[in-house]
């Protein structure tokens, strides 16, 4: 064997009691398993000494689509065992693109992914994306989903319309190439512009292309307030007709309209399960949601695109207007719920001279400087362009554990890995699960919670020999402590790796070794395979 993990506690991904083992690795895989008679051996040993042994952990939901080629050091994910990581979130990422949309989307998402300039974007489909990942090598896995906004960028612009019968062809055109090119899926972020002007009509369309190729939806839906769980209902409806499986993004109920009201989110997952509908979701093991402001104002301020939005801000009618629909009724960029300044608080500026925001909400910001949080809501969006991040304090405890026990979860970082305090889930959220919640709380057992962690999300990627601790299986693997495994990320510190994780291994080789970073470049693109 190239490697002999001895005396490890394997916890193999399938939910079932963990046991002792010998484990050999040879050429990237997993070559024999012994319980008992001859033990393997190897050009090199490691001594588990009790150590606990599991797949790899999936990330469903992460926003590395530029740190990946940014960082090649990454310790953010593969410190936590993640070893690979889906890219394409929310319907808006880089590929595919033109010239134009390109340079919107760079634009659109700088408070996720930076505004690109230390980039060479040498690509422009999904396939010369994926490329070019293999060939730069980057520090774990990735699959990308085609992002539905970006494509609608694409084929329509930034218009509030129906999309012509052309258009939808270049749409179902884009989908389709994206899914030849290795896509697992489609994604859409449905309070983001321009994807959230999509009807229901034109994103079964799209979805009926990427269920010929066997791939999942992936919405962020049209409301995690309000009307969330209408938004819930209309996407498992409208994947249904379609024919497509369905992955609900970071599935949460938030805002004080959702308070205790997980139970009904999943008797109506329940129902569509027991009657056949293919559906899973992911979520972070926190309250707080992490996004942009400028996503906080209404659709209808953010139609044409970012100039066009910070030219709606400069000018006092409308910026009374936008004020209007966030602070009295509600806008939709804020899931139907009238905004609580408080609530909102800056994690990241893109302008350095912005800082001093960073940390505070909105409306201590405001008291400070004696003015309405509007103001200095409207001030920070026009001077950063629109290039602002913030945390929203709107989740509820229970609901989180609830949604996090249901037999079709997953675990997804949503991690923005941007702004002087990024939320802790982006470095966190996989020791999260495995101490806090599975060790300290017993939400979930151990061996259960590795499941959600890996063989569930491996299923829904439609990964053959990825998610178990398997003979034949991909060497992407995790050692680590279950007594003392733990996030060390923090509100306050927020960039903090954490603990109880010594080794990571991708493909038989070691990127953690001894809890430290090495210079393994062992990433690599995983595309959708025909089915």
């Amino acid at each position: 064997m190239d490697l002999v993990i001895r005396n490890a506690q394997v916890i193999d991904g399938s939910g079932t009691p963990s046991y002792t083992a010998d484990v050999g690795i040879q050429d990237g895989r997993i070559a024999e398993i012994r319980t008992e008679g001859p033990r393997p051996t190897g050009a090199r040993t490691v001594e588990a000494d009790g150590l606990a042994l599991s797949p790899g952990f999936i990330d469903m939901h992460a926003h590395s689509d530029l740190a990946l080629l940014r960082d090649q050091d990454h310790s953010a994910k593969a410190a936590q065992g993640v070893t690979l990581e889906v890219l394409g979130q929310d319907g808006l990422s880089y590929a595919p693109v033109d010239d134009r949309t390109l340079g919107e989307v760079r634009k659109a998402i700088t408070g996720w992914n930076g505004d690109g300039s230390d980039i060479d974007f040498d690509w422009r489909s999904v396939g010369e994306y994926l490329d070019r990942l293999d060939r730069q090598g980057i520090a774990v896995n990735a699959a990308y989903l085609i992002p539905q906004g970006t494509v609608r960028m694409y084929a329509v612009g930034w218009d509030d319309r129906e999309a012509t019968p052309q258009e939808l062809d270049r749409m179902r055109q884009l989908v389709a190439e994206g899914m030849e090119q290795g896509a697992v899926g489609m994604s859409s972020g449905l309070t983001y512009t321009p994807g959230m002007y999509a009807k229901d009509s034109e994103l079964a369309e799209l979805c009926k292309v990427v269920a010929r190729y066997d791939g999942y939806y992936c919405p962020h839906h049209r409301s995690y307030g309000a009307g969330a769980l209408q938004a819930y209902e209309e996407m498992v409806n409208l994947t249904r007709d379609a024919g497509c499986a369905l992955h609900l993004a970071h599935a949460t109920m938030n805002f004080g309209v959702n308070k205790g009201k997980a139970p009904d989110l999943l008797a109506l997952l329940d129902g569509a399960l027991d009657d056949g509908a293919d559906i899973s979701l992911d979520t972070y093991p926190y309250t707080p949601g992490c996004t942009t402001l400028v996503a906080m104002l209404p659709s209808w301020a953010s139609e044409g695109g970012p100039e066009a939005i910070l030219a709606r801000l400069k000018d006092d009618g409308s910026a009374e207007k936008i004020r209007h629909h966030m602070e009295v009724i509600g806008a939709d960029g804020c899931h139907g719920v009238p905004i609580e300044w408080d609530t909102i608080e800056i994690s990241g500026v893109s302008d350095p001279g912005l800082a001093s925001c960073v940390g505070k909400t909105i409306q201590q910001s405001a008291d400070m400087r004696g003015e309405e949080p509007w103001v200095t809501a409207r001030r920070l969006l026009i001077n950063d362009k629109l290039g602002s991040t913030i945390l929203q304090h709107v989740g509820h405890e229970e609901n989180v554990q609830a949604i996090m026990k249901h037999r079709v979860h997953t675990g997804g970082s949503d991690g923005i890995l941007q702004g002087f305090k990024p939320h802790p889930r982006a470095y966190g959220t996989f020791p999260q699960y495995l101490g806090r919640y599975s060790r300290e709380l017993g939400i979930l057992s151990l061996e259960e919670t590795v499941a959600h962690l890996t063989s569930r999300p491996a299923a829904r990627l439609r990964l053959p020999d990825r998610g178990l601790v398997r003979e034949g299986y991909r060497a992407d693997l995790v050692l680590f402590d279950p007594a003392t495994v733990a996030a060390g990320s923090t509100f306050d510190a927020p960039r903090t790796l954490p603990v109880g994780i010594p080794h990571v291994l991708i493909d038989g080789k070691f990127v953690i070794e001894d809890g430290k970073r090495t210079d393994v470049l062992a990433g690599r693109s995983v595309r959708r395979t025909a089915a």
